[in-house]
C-alpha cells in the first residue's frame, strides 16, 4: 500500500524521488512524453515535502524550475503549494509545488 507523501520519513522520500526519477528516464527514452511528464511532477511534489514552506515568503519573487527566464510573484503558500502569478503572462494565478521555485536572488 502507498503511504502519502506527508507520512514519509526523508529517507522514504528521497527513495521515491529516485524512483520517479528512474521511470521518469525509462519513459523519456521510450518516447511517452505524458508519462515522462507524470513522473517528473510526482518527483517535484516528493522534493517539496522535503523543504520547508515557512522559507518560502509571500510577496517574494521566485525562478522556476525548468523554465529559464521566467518569473512567479508568490501570493501565498497553501501546503506544499506556492499560489500566485507568472510575470508577463496572462496573470491568471496558478499552484506550483514549493520544490520548483528558487529564489531570485539565489541565481544571481
Amino acid at each position: 500500500m502507498d503511504k502519502k507523501y506527508s507520512d514519509m520519513t526523508p529517507t522514504e522520500l528521497r527513495t521515491e524521488i529516485a524512483t520517479l526519477k528512474e521511470k521518469a528516464r525509462k519513459a523519456e527514452q521510450l518516447g511517452i512524453l505524458n508519462e515522462f511528464a507524470v513522473y517528473e511532477r510526482k518527483a517535484s511534489m516528493a522534493q517539496a515535502f522535503l523543504l520547508n514552506p515557512d522559507d518560502f515568503k509571500p510577496g517574494e519573487m521566485y525562478r522556476i524550475e525548468g523554465d529559464p527566464g521566467v518569473f512567479f510573484q508568490l501570493e501565498y503558500l497553501k501546503g506544499r503549494f506556492g499560489w500566485g502569478y507568472r510575470l508577463g503572462g496572462d496573470h491568471y494565478e496558478e499552484a506550483l509545488p514549493i520544490s520548483m521555485l528558487t529564489p531570485v536572488k539565489e541565481g544571481m
